[in-house]
Protein backbone atom coordinates (compact mmCIF):
# COMPACT_ATOMS: atom_id res chain seq x y z
CA UNK A 1 0.00 0.00 0.00
CA UNK A 2 1.05 3.56 -0.64
CA UNK A 3 2.01 5.75 2.03
CA UNK A 4 0.49 9.07 1.78
CA UNK A 5 1.32 12.51 3.27
CA UNK A 6 -1.34 15.44 4.34
CA UNK A 7 0.66 18.59 4.68
CA UNK A 8 -0.85 21.57 5.85
CA UNK A 9 -4.22 20.11 6.81
CA UNK A 10 -6.69 21.42 9.30
CA UNK A 11 -8.18 18.99 11.26
CA UNK A 12 -11.34 18.98 13.72
CA UNK A 13 -10.49 16.12 16.15
CA UNK A 14 -11.35 15.49 19.98
CA UNK A 15 -12.37 19.25 20.63
CA UNK A 16 -9.55 20.56 18.82
CA UNK A 17 -8.62 22.80 15.35
CA UNK A 18 -5.26 23.01 14.16
CA UNK A 19 -3.25 22.86 11.06
CA UNK A 20 -0.84 19.61 10.87
CA UNK A 21 0.70 17.02 8.65
CA UNK A 22 -0.83 13.62 8.69
CA UNK A 23 1.24 10.83 7.54
CA UNK A 24 -0.79 7.34 6.40
CA UNK A 25 0.92 3.77 6.23
CA UNK A 26 -0.61 0.24 5.91
CA UNK A 27 -4.02 0.79 6.43
CA UNK A 28 -3.65 3.49 9.42
CA UNK A 29 -2.47 6.85 10.67
CA UNK A 30 0.98 6.35 11.20
CA UNK A 31 2.13 9.90 12.63
CA UNK A 32 0.44 13.30 13.04
CA UNK A 33 2.60 16.15 13.48
CA UNK A 34 3.13 20.09 13.20
CA UNK A 35 5.33 19.21 10.14
CA UNK A 36 6.53 15.92 8.76
CA UNK A 37 9.35 15.74 6.39
CA UNK A 38 9.44 11.71 5.36
CA UNK A 39 9.35 10.66 1.66
CA UNK A 40 6.02 9.07 0.91
CA UNK A 41 4.91 8.02 -2.76
CA UNK A 42 1.49 10.43 -2.68
CA UNK A 43 1.80 13.64 -0.95
CA UNK A 44 -1.29 16.10 -0.84
CA UNK A 45 -1.51 19.88 -0.09
CA UNK A 46 -3.87 20.26 2.24
CA UNK A 47 -4.14 24.14 2.21
CA UNK A 48 -7.10 25.77 3.26
CA UNK A 49 -8.97 22.47 3.38
CA UNK A 50 -10.61 20.33 6.98
CA UNK A 51 -9.71 16.69 7.40
CA UNK A 52 -12.35 14.62 9.37
CA UNK A 53 -12.80 11.06 11.24
CA UNK A 54 -15.06 9.06 8.51
CA UNK A 55 -18.89 9.65 9.52
CA UNK A 56 -19.81 6.12 11.29
CA UNK A 57 -23.47 5.45 10.48
CA UNK A 58 -25.28 3.42 12.80
CA UNK A 59 -28.37 3.07 10.88
CA UNK A 60 -28.79 2.55 6.74
CA UNK A 61 -31.08 -0.22 4.85
CA UNK A 62 -29.06 -0.82 2.11
CA UNK A 63 -31.48 -3.75 0.43
CA UNK A 64 -29.59 -6.15 -0.72
CA UNK A 65 -30.45 -9.27 -0.52
CA UNK A 66 -34.09 -9.34 -1.98
CA UNK A 67 -34.69 -5.44 -2.69
CA UNK A 68 -32.01 -4.98 -5.40
CA UNK A 69 -34.12 -2.86 -7.35
CA UNK A 70 -33.68 -0.08 -4.49
CA UNK A 71 -30.16 -0.66 -3.96
CA UNK A 72 -27.68 -2.49 -3.35
CA UNK A 73 -24.38 -2.99 -0.57
CA UNK A 74 -22.27 -1.76 -3.68
CA UNK A 75 -24.26 0.97 -5.25
CA UNK A 76 -25.37 2.37 -1.56
CA UNK A 77 -21.91 2.40 -0.12
CA UNK A 78 -20.19 3.96 -2.96
CA UNK A 79 -22.67 7.03 -2.44
CA UNK A 80 -21.71 6.54 1.25
CA UNK A 81 -17.92 6.75 1.12
CA UNK A 82 -19.01 9.91 -1.67
CA UNK A 83 -20.73 11.63 1.55
CA UNK A 84 -17.79 10.83 3.40
CA UNK A 85 -19.61 7.83 5.49
CA UNK A 86 -16.51 5.15 6.11
CA UNK A 87 -18.64 2.33 7.97
CA UNK A 88 -22.15 1.68 8.15
CA UNK A 89 -24.52 -0.72 10.36
CA UNK A 90 -27.68 -2.05 8.05
CA UNK A 91 -30.66 -2.96 8.75
CA UNK A 92 -32.61 -6.51 8.61
CA UNK A 93 -35.56 -5.66 6.83
CA UNK A 94 -34.02 -6.99 3.60
CA UNK A 95 -35.98 -10.05 2.02
CA UNK A 96 -35.67 -12.60 3.68
CA UNK A 97 -35.44 -10.64 6.96
CA UNK A 98 -32.48 -11.32 8.30
CA UNK A 99 -33.53 -13.00 11.41
CA UNK A 100 -30.78 -16.09 11.27
CA UNK A 101 -27.71 -16.39 11.46
CA UNK A 102 -27.34 -18.21 8.23
CA UNK A 103 -29.01 -15.13 6.29
CA UNK A 104 -27.08 -12.41 8.58
CA UNK A 105 -23.71 -14.30 7.48
CA UNK A 106 -24.76 -14.05 3.80
CA UNK A 107 -24.81 -9.47 4.24
CA UNK A 108 -21.27 -10.29 5.43
CA UNK A 109 -20.31 -12.33 2.43
CA UNK A 110 -21.84 -9.95 -0.14
CA UNK A 111 -20.19 -7.30 1.52
CA UNK A 112 -16.90 -8.95 1.97
CA UNK A 113 -16.67 -8.49 -2.09
CA UNK A 114 -18.32 -5.60 -2.80
CA UNK A 115 -18.66 -2.81 0.12
CA UNK A 116 -16.52 0.04 -0.57
CA UNK A 117 -17.34 1.26 3.55
CA UNK A 118 -16.31 -0.41 6.01
CA UNK A 119 -19.61 -2.46 7.08
CA UNK A 120 -21.12 -4.47 10.17
CA UNK A 121 -25.16 -5.92 10.17
CA UNK A 122 -27.86 -5.93 12.90
CA UNK A 123 -29.56 -9.28 13.91
CA UNK A 124 -33.41 -9.07 13.34
CA UNK A 125 -35.10 -9.43 16.46
CA UNK A 126 -38.74 -10.47 16.74
CA UNK A 127 -41.05 -12.20 19.11
CA UNK A 128 -40.25 -15.11 17.06
CA UNK A 129 -37.02 -15.84 17.06
CA UNK A 130 -35.38 -15.17 20.10
CA UNK A 131 -33.13 -17.74 20.86
CA UNK A 132 -31.93 -17.15 17.40
CA UNK A 133 -30.87 -13.90 18.17
CA UNK A 134 -29.37 -14.33 21.33
CA UNK A 135 -26.88 -16.79 19.53
CA UNK A 136 -25.33 -13.36 18.24
CA UNK A 137 -21.31 -12.86 18.32
CA UNK A 138 -21.16 -9.72 20.09
CA UNK A 139 -17.29 -9.08 19.02
CA UNK A 140 -18.51 -9.62 15.20
CA UNK A 141 -22.12 -8.72 15.16
CA UNK A 142 -23.17 -4.55 16.21
CA UNK A 143 -26.60 -5.76 17.96
CA UNK A 144 -29.96 -6.82 17.36
CA UNK A 145 -33.13 -4.57 16.21
CA UNK A 146 -36.28 -4.72 14.86
CA UNK A 147 -36.04 -1.33 13.00
CA UNK A 148 -38.12 -2.01 9.37
CA UNK A 149 -39.27 -4.87 10.38
CA UNK A 150 -43.17 -3.85 10.74
CA UNK A 151 -43.47 -3.36 6.75
CA UNK A 152 -43.21 -6.87 6.91
CA UNK A 153 -44.49 -8.22 9.82
CA UNK A 154 -47.58 -6.89 11.50
CA UNK A 155 -47.16 -5.88 15.17
CA UNK A 156 -43.34 -6.21 15.30
CA UNK A 157 -42.49 -2.96 16.71
CA UNK A 158 -41.50 -4.43 20.13
CA UNK A 159 -42.11 -1.59 22.12
CA UNK A 160 -45.51 -2.64 21.62
CA UNK A 161 -44.87 -5.85 23.42
CA UNK A 162 -43.68 -4.71 26.84
CA UNK A 163 -43.51 -8.41 27.94
CA UNK A 164 -41.25 -9.44 25.57
CA UNK A 165 -38.96 -6.69 26.01
CA UNK A 166 -38.41 -7.90 29.56
CA UNK A 167 -38.21 -11.29 28.58
CA UNK A 168 -35.56 -9.62 25.92
CA UNK A 169 -33.38 -7.15 28.36
CA UNK A 170 -33.06 -10.10 30.96
CA UNK A 171 -31.94 -13.03 28.61
CA UNK A 172 -29.62 -10.42 25.98
CA UNK A 173 -26.16 -9.78 26.24
CA UNK A 174 -25.93 -7.74 23.02
CA UNK A 175 -26.57 -4.13 22.13
CA UNK A 176 -30.22 -3.87 21.40
CA UNK A 177 -31.31 -0.78 19.35
CA UNK A 178 -35.22 0.08 18.64
CA UNK A 179 -37.74 1.62 16.86
CA UNK A 180 -40.03 3.57 18.91
CA UNK A 181 -44.00 4.42 18.03
CA UNK A 182 -46.99 3.21 19.47
CA UNK A 183 -48.75 1.38 16.40
CA UNK A 184 -51.87 1.14 18.06
CA UNK A 185 -52.63 4.85 18.15
CA UNK A 186 -51.01 5.24 14.61
CA UNK A 187 -53.60 2.65 13.20
CA UNK A 188 -56.57 4.52 14.91
CA UNK A 189 -55.23 7.79 13.49
CA UNK A 190 -54.68 6.61 9.86
CA UNK A 191 -58.50 4.37 10.17
CA UNK A 192 -59.88 8.24 11.10
CA UNK A 193 -58.06 10.04 7.60
CA UNK A 194 -58.51 7.11 5.76
CA UNK A 195 -62.22 7.30 6.24
CA UNK A 196 -62.23 10.74 5.36
CA UNK A 197 -59.67 10.88 2.51
CA UNK A 198 -59.57 7.37 1.41
CA UNK A 199 -56.05 6.68 0.14
CA UNK A 200 -55.34 9.97 -1.20
CA UNK A 201 -54.57 11.32 2.61
CA UNK A 202 -52.68 14.54 2.47
CA UNK A 203 -48.92 14.01 3.23
CA UNK A 204 -49.33 17.16 5.44
CA UNK A 205 -50.95 14.84 8.00
CA UNK A 206 -48.17 12.20 7.81
CA UNK A 207 -47.18 13.84 11.29
CA UNK A 208 -50.57 14.09 12.97
CA UNK A 209 -51.00 9.82 12.06
CA UNK A 210 -47.42 9.04 13.23
CA UNK A 211 -47.74 11.89 16.05
CA UNK A 212 -45.36 13.32 19.04
CA UNK A 213 -47.85 11.72 21.34
CA UNK A 214 -47.42 8.01 19.90
CA UNK A 215 -43.56 8.55 19.61
CA UNK A 216 -43.31 9.77 23.06
CA UNK A 217 -45.26 6.88 24.63
CA UNK A 218 -43.42 4.55 23.02
CA UNK A 219 -39.89 5.70 23.97
CA UNK A 220 -41.04 6.46 27.26
CA UNK A 221 -42.13 2.49 27.27
CA UNK A 222 -38.65 1.31 26.40
CA UNK A 223 -37.08 3.82 28.81
CA UNK A 224 -38.74 2.86 31.23
CA UNK A 225 -38.37 -0.84 31.44
CA UNK A 226 -34.40 -0.38 30.37
CA UNK A 227 -33.74 1.30 33.54
CA UNK A 228 -35.78 -1.07 35.69
CA UNK A 229 -33.59 -3.98 33.89
CA UNK A 230 -30.39 -2.31 33.96
CA UNK A 231 -29.85 -2.91 30.18
CA UNK A 232 -27.96 -1.42 27.43
CA UNK A 233 -30.36 0.21 24.72
CA UNK A 234 -30.16 2.24 21.93
CA UNK A 235 -33.18 4.42 20.59
CA UNK A 236 -33.52 5.01 16.72
CA UNK A 237 -34.43 7.68 15.29
CA UNK A 238 -35.42 10.14 17.52
CA UNK A 239 -37.84 13.18 15.80
CA UNK A 240 -39.47 14.97 18.74
CA UNK A 241 -38.61 17.77 20.68
CA UNK A 242 -40.82 15.96 24.07
CA UNK A 243 -38.75 12.45 23.53
CA UNK A 244 -35.22 14.63 23.96
CA UNK A 245 -36.18 14.93 27.57
CA UNK A 246 -36.57 11.55 28.40
CA UNK A 247 -32.35 11.08 27.89
CA UNK A 248 -30.21 12.08 30.41
CA UNK A 249 -26.80 14.50 28.86
CA UNK A 250 -25.20 14.62 32.18
CA UNK A 251 -23.86 10.69 31.97
CA UNK A 252 -20.62 10.50 30.50
CA UNK A 253 -21.70 8.58 26.86
CA UNK A 254 -19.30 5.31 28.60
CA UNK A 255 -21.55 5.08 31.29
CA UNK A 256 -24.95 5.62 29.66
CA UNK A 257 -26.90 1.98 29.61
CA UNK A 258 -29.47 4.26 27.26
CA UNK A 259 -28.79 6.05 24.49
CA UNK A 260 -30.38 7.57 21.61
CA UNK A 261 -29.45 9.47 18.33
CA UNK A 262 -30.95 12.07 16.08
CA UNK A 263 -31.37 10.94 12.24
CA UNK A 264 -30.21 13.85 9.06
CA UNK A 265 -34.06 14.20 7.35
CA UNK A 266 -35.34 15.34 11.31
CA UNK A 267 -32.63 17.63 11.38
CA UNK A 268 -32.74 19.30 8.07
CA UNK A 269 -36.27 19.59 7.62
CA UNK A 270 -39.59 20.27 8.86
CA UNK A 271 -43.82 19.77 8.71
CA UNK A 272 -43.64 22.82 6.56
CA UNK A 273 -41.95 21.35 3.24
CA UNK A 274 -44.94 18.49 3.28
CA UNK A 275 -46.56 21.22 0.84
CA UNK A 276 -43.51 21.02 -1.44
CA UNK A 277 -42.00 17.44 -1.20
CA UNK A 278 -44.94 15.69 -0.07
CA UNK A 279 -43.78 11.78 -0.39
CA UNK A 280 -40.18 12.61 -1.11
CA UNK A 281 -40.18 13.08 2.70
CA UNK A 282 -42.38 10.60 4.07
CA UNK A 283 -39.86 8.86 7.01
CA UNK A 284 -40.92 6.81 9.71
CA UNK A 285 -40.89 8.49 12.16
CA UNK A 286 -42.57 11.56 10.20
CA UNK A 287 -40.61 14.60 10.04
CA UNK A 288 -42.60 16.71 12.76
CA UNK A 289 -42.49 21.02 13.14
CA UNK A 290 -39.57 22.99 13.19
CA UNK A 291 -39.69 23.61 16.87
CA UNK A 292 -38.97 19.77 17.26
CA UNK A 293 -36.03 20.67 14.70
CA UNK A 294 -34.94 22.96 17.02
CA UNK A 295 -35.32 20.62 19.85
CA UNK A 296 -33.28 17.87 18.27
CA UNK A 297 -30.32 19.93 17.67
CA UNK A 298 -30.74 21.36 20.76
CA UNK A 299 -30.38 17.46 22.47
CA UNK A 300 -27.15 17.09 20.31
CA UNK A 301 -25.80 20.20 22.07
CA UNK A 302 -26.81 18.77 25.30
CA UNK A 303 -25.82 15.31 25.23
CA UNK A 304 -28.99 14.01 25.19
CA UNK A 305 -28.92 12.90 21.82
CA UNK A 306 -25.71 10.97 21.74
CA UNK A 307 -24.94 10.40 17.66
CA UNK A 308 -26.55 11.40 14.39
CA UNK A 309 -27.48 8.84 11.77
CA UNK A 310 -29.26 8.59 8.52
CA UNK A 311 -31.81 5.87 8.14
CA UNK A 312 -30.53 5.64 4.50
CA UNK A 313 -33.91 3.85 2.84
CA UNK A 314 -33.90 4.78 -0.57
CA UNK A 315 -37.39 3.29 -2.51
CA UNK A 316 -37.69 3.28 -6.33
CA UNK A 317 -39.20 6.84 -7.31
CA UNK A 318 -42.17 5.15 -8.86
CA UNK A 319 -42.89 3.69 -5.30
CA UNK A 320 -42.61 6.83 -3.75
CA UNK A 321 -44.69 8.56 -5.64
CA UNK A 322 -47.99 6.77 -4.73
CA UNK A 323 -51.21 8.07 -2.82
CA UNK A 324 -50.36 8.29 0.94
CA UNK A 325 -50.99 4.40 1.72
CA UNK A 326 -49.18 3.48 -1.13
CA UNK A 327 -46.36 5.17 -1.11
CA UNK A 328 -42.97 3.94 0.96
CA UNK A 329 -41.62 5.65 3.50
CA UNK A 330 -38.26 6.50 3.79
CA UNK A 331 -35.67 7.91 1.51
CA UNK A 332 -31.90 7.96 -0.10
CA UNK A 333 -29.61 10.22 2.24
CA UNK A 334 -25.85 8.86 2.83
CA UNK A 335 -24.40 10.76 -0.29
CA UNK A 336 -26.18 14.17 0.98
CA UNK A 337 -26.01 13.34 4.99
CA UNK A 338 -22.34 15.45 6.04
CA UNK A 339 -22.81 18.55 3.30
CA UNK A 340 -26.78 18.90 5.33
CA UNK A 341 -25.05 18.34 8.51
CA UNK A 342 -22.36 20.94 8.00
CA UNK A 343 -25.01 23.32 6.73
CA UNK A 344 -26.09 24.01 10.41
CA UNK A 345 -22.21 24.57 10.91
CA UNK A 346 -22.42 27.25 8.40
CA UNK A 347 -25.78 29.11 10.44
CA UNK A 348 -23.89 28.88 13.42
CA UNK A 349 -25.44 26.44 14.63
CA UNK A 350 -23.14 23.14 15.72
CA UNK A 351 -19.43 23.45 15.52
CA UNK A 352 -17.33 21.32 13.53
CA UNK A 353 -16.46 19.38 16.84
CA UNK A 354 -19.94 18.70 17.65
CA UNK A 355 -20.52 17.29 13.99
CA UNK A 356 -17.21 15.28 14.55
CA UNK A 357 -18.37 14.44 17.92
CA UNK A 358 -21.74 13.37 17.16
CA UNK A 359 -20.55 11.46 13.41
CA UNK A 360 -17.28 9.43 14.52
CA UNK A 361 -16.48 9.92 18.15
CA UNK A 362 -19.68 9.09 19.92
CA UNK A 363 -20.46 6.29 17.67
CA UNK A 364 -17.00 4.55 17.79
CA UNK A 365 -17.44 4.73 21.74
CA UNK A 366 -21.23 3.59 21.84
CA UNK A 367 -20.78 1.13 19.95
CA UNK A 368 -16.97 0.02 21.35
CA UNK A 369 -15.66 0.10 17.76
CA UNK A 370 -11.61 -0.40 18.47
CA UNK A 371 -8.99 1.96 16.66
CA UNK A 372 -12.01 3.95 14.70
CA UNK A 373 -13.66 7.11 15.20
CA UNK A 374 -10.63 9.13 15.70
CA UNK A 375 -7.98 10.96 14.29
CA UNK A 376 -5.42 9.25 16.31
CA UNK A 377 -1.47 7.58 15.59
CA UNK A 378 -2.13 3.79 15.23
CA UNK A 379 -5.80 4.10 14.65
CA UNK A 380 -7.73 3.21 11.05
CA UNK A 381 -7.14 5.93 8.73
CA UNK A 382 -10.77 6.82 7.97
CA UNK A 383 -10.68 9.74 7.14
CA UNK A 384 -12.52 12.58 4.96
CA UNK A 385 -11.09 15.85 3.24
CA UNK A 386 -13.49 18.53 3.00
CA UNK A 387 -13.39 21.83 1.62
CA UNK A 388 -16.47 23.84 3.91
CA UNK A 389 -16.80 26.66 0.74
CA UNK A 390 -17.17 25.15 -2.37
CA UNK A 391 -21.37 25.19 -3.06
CA UNK A 392 -22.75 22.29 -5.01
CA UNK A 393 -26.31 20.50 -6.15
CA UNK A 394 -27.75 17.53 -7.86
CA UNK A 395 -27.56 19.66 -10.74
CA UNK A 396 -24.27 19.59 -11.07
CA UNK A 397 -22.83 16.18 -9.22
CA UNK A 398 -24.50 12.88 -10.29
CA UNK A 399 -26.85 11.25 -7.55
CA UNK A 400 -25.12 8.10 -6.57
CA UNK A 401 -28.08 6.06 -5.49
CA UNK A 402 -29.43 3.27 -7.30
CA UNK A 403 -32.91 5.04 -7.17
CA UNK A 404 -31.72 8.15 -9.04
CA UNK A 405 -33.55 10.39 -6.95
CA UNK A 406 -32.94 13.02 -3.86
CA UNK A 407 -34.76 14.64 -1.44
CA UNK A 408 -32.35 17.10 -1.56
CA UNK A 409 -33.23 18.22 -5.08
CA UNK A 410 -32.64 21.78 -5.19
CA UNK A 411 -30.84 22.54 -2.71
CA UNK A 412 -27.51 23.93 -2.75
CA UNK A 413 -25.13 22.91 -0.47
CA UNK A 414 -22.01 25.30 0.70
CA UNK A 415 -19.31 22.37 1.57
CA UNK A 416 -17.88 19.26 -0.31
CA UNK A 417 -16.15 16.17 0.52
CA UNK A 418 -13.22 16.26 -1.79
CA UNK A 419 -11.65 12.75 -1.05
CA UNK A 420 -12.71 9.56 1.60
CA UNK A 421 -10.11 6.74 2.42
CA UNK A 422 -10.96 3.51 3.97
CA UNK A 423 -8.23 1.37 5.86
CA UNK A 424 -6.01 3.81 4.06
CA UNK A 425 -7.25 3.36 0.96
CA UNK A 426 -8.01 6.32 -1.50
CA UNK A 427 -11.74 5.55 -2.56
CA UNK A 428 -13.01 8.60 -3.27
CA UNK A 429 -11.53 11.44 -4.67
CA UNK A 430 -13.46 14.60 -6.79
CA UNK A 431 -16.57 12.52 -8.34
CA UNK A 432 -14.12 9.18 -9.09
CA UNK A 433 -13.86 5.87 -7.41
CA UNK A 434 -9.82 5.38 -7.59
CA UNK A 435 -9.81 2.10 -5.81
CA UNK A 436 -11.87 -0.54 -5.59
CA UNK A 437 -10.27 -2.23 -2.37
CA UNK A 438 -13.46 -3.24 0.26
CA UNK A 439 -13.90 -1.78 3.67
CA UNK A 440 -13.23 -4.40 6.43
CA UNK A 441 -16.35 -6.00 8.76
CA UNK A 442 -16.13 -4.14 11.80
CA UNK A 443 -15.17 -5.72 15.28
CA UNK A 444 -16.33 -4.54 18.71
CA UNK A 445 -15.20 -4.94 21.81
CA UNK A 446 -16.18 -8.23 23.29
CA UNK A 447 -17.12 -6.77 26.71
CA UNK A 448 -19.22 -3.73 25.87
CA UNK A 449 -22.42 -4.25 27.88
CA UNK A 450 -20.83 -3.75 31.45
Amino acid sequence: MATTLLKNVRIINEGSDRVVDVLIHNERIERIDASIHQPADVVIDGTGQWLIPGMIDDQVHFREPGLTHKATIQSESRAAVAGGITSFMDMPNTLPNTLTLDLLEEKYRIAANTSLANYSFFMGISRSNLEEALRVDNEWVCGITDDGLYFNQEGSILCNHPEFLEQLFQRCSTLIALHCENEPEIHRQLAHYRSIYGDAIPFELHPVIRSEQACYDATKTVVEIARKQQNRVHIYHVSTEKETHLFDGKIPLREKRITAEACIHHLTFSQEEYATKGALIKWNPAVKTSHDRAGLLQALKDHRLDIVATDHAPHALTEKLQPYTQSMSGGPLVQHALPALLEWYHQGVLSLTEIVEKTSHNVAELYRIPDRGYLREGYYADLVLLDLHQPWSDEDTPILYRCGWSPFTGKTFTSKIRKTWVNGNLVYHDGAFPSNTVGKRLRFEKERLS
